[in-house]
């Protein structure tokens, strides 16, 4: 597909020009605020010092950028054979994801190969659940086992408020990853939503048909919503724990929330990601929250209402047609098909074109509409992100632009 054919499709004013690698911007303390707790790490960068923020975190807030930034999620992982290489000497997801150095060296993996806009910490969703009572193991063929889920008010006992000190691990690979990137690029932190959780807890793992935890909306509602509660509770915490040890931004992956209908979306995990984004900006006012829902055609304005900075689209959503319905006022991530990496190098350059043109040019984070899928080959990851950094907004061109083509040759 020619350049002058593709600008047909979304015209917003996007460049194609050459451009360098990270040129290191001043770094400046951030710290966030956590009420009466006196641990003093990170303050969340205000405003006015946007000069010296990570380009996706001026996106993230709406604020004017030359380009689009970029990252991928699931960007650390198996399909980098440095990563398998280190998977084969330390075979335990766990360990993986629960030790400091390998957390920080494997966080680090994707930066050093391709340098994206964004370095996500190498965790899990499922990572805090001991901290606050849910203990649980990884096993190769079955992934994540709960041995006692929690299906009625005795099993509710179990659960505590979390103990953050559980987590140090979390907070030190942070605040390295923090030293190591600087201002460079955006640190990520990420959290599962209450309902996605839940959905683990409740069915013991992981499930095809969430026939437990939907029949409990009905059968033992009150028992759910405690359980929401406390989840809620716990996230928000542990959010403003990641932002305080160095996370510039936080995405909250409601993975499961599409198999809800949308109206019981609306019941039984909406109310629970808006108290936690409530709480969140409570106390750490200009960290950029994510909303990633898996399958989220059908709850993009529903999302929206959740109070969070940026919508993640999965591929399945048309970007246009994203942004129209969600308007110009809300930043969105998004959303090549991951299996567009294993397509020809021009292909996947003229989908990444396409999707940044229907974006605009304001309020737009480069991303995959999932994770990276295990096969990738690295020289598509590679170009992917060569081509994030040759785009070029065309600065005559403001906002959300529609009408005559305007991308700049």
């Amino acid at each position: 597909m020619g350049f002058s054919t593709f600008s047909s499709y979304c015209t917003v004013g996007v460049g194609w020009k050459s451009s360098s690698l990270f040129t290191p911007l001043n770094s400046a303390p951030i710290s966030c605020s956590n009420g009466g707790n006196q641990r003093r790490k990170f303050v969340a960068p205000r405003a006015s010092a946007a000069s010296s923020d990570p380009l996706l975190v001026k996106a993230a807030r709406g604020e004017p950028v030359d380009r689009p930034p970029a990252w991928m999620m699931r960007q650390a992982g198996r399909y980098m054979a440095i990563y398998r290489k280190l998977a084969e000497k330390y075979p335990s997801f766990r360990e993986r994801s629960e030790t400091t150095d390998l957390i920080v060296e494997i966080s680090l993996q994707p930066w050093a190969a391709f340098r994206p806009d964004g370095v996500i910490i190498f965790s899990d969703i499922l990572t805090p659940l001991p901290a606050f009572g849910v203990p649980f193991d990884i096993e190769e063929v079955r992934g994540p086992v709960i041995q006692s889920p929690i299906r009625s008010e005795e099993d509710l006992k179990k659960l505590h408020p979390i103990d953050l000190e559980k987590l140090q691990f979390v907070g030190e690979s942070l605040k390295i990853l923090r030293k190591e990137v600087g201002e460079q690029a955006a640190v990520l932190g990420f959290v599962g939503a209450p309902w996605t959780i839940a959905t683990y807890i409740v069915e013991g793992g992981t499930t095809r048909t969430y026939t437990t935890i939907k029949g409990m909306c009905h059968k033992a509602p009150h028992l759910l919503r405690s359980l929401l509660s406390h989840l809620t509770k716990a996230i928000a915490e542990y959010i403003v724990y990641q932002v305080e040890s160095g996370a510039h931004c936080i995405q909250i992956f409601d993975s499961w929330g599409g198999q809800l209908p949308p109206d019981m979306w609306d019941q039984w995990s909406k109310p629970y990601i808006s108290e936690i984004v409530r709480i969140v900006k409570q106390k750490c006012l200009e960290t950029p929250l994510v909303l990633y829902i898996n399958g989220n055609g059908g709850f993009l304005e529903r999302m929206k209402g959740t109070g969070v900075d940026v919508i993640g689209l999965d591929w399945t959503v048309d970007m246009a047609d994203g942004r129209r319905r969600l308007g110009n006022d809300i930043g969105i991530q998004g959303n090549v098909d991951p299996a567009y990496l294993f397509s020809p190098l021009p292909a996947i350059t003229d989908e990444i074109k396409r999707v940044v043109n229907c974006a605009g040019t304001k309020g737009h984070i480069l991303n995959l509409g999932h994770g990276v899928l295990v096969g990738t080959p690295e020289e598509a990851v590679a170009h992917f992100f060569d081509v994030s950094k040759s785009l070029k907004y065309d600065s005559q061109v403001d906002g959300y632009a529609v009408g005559a083509p305007s991308l700049v040759a």
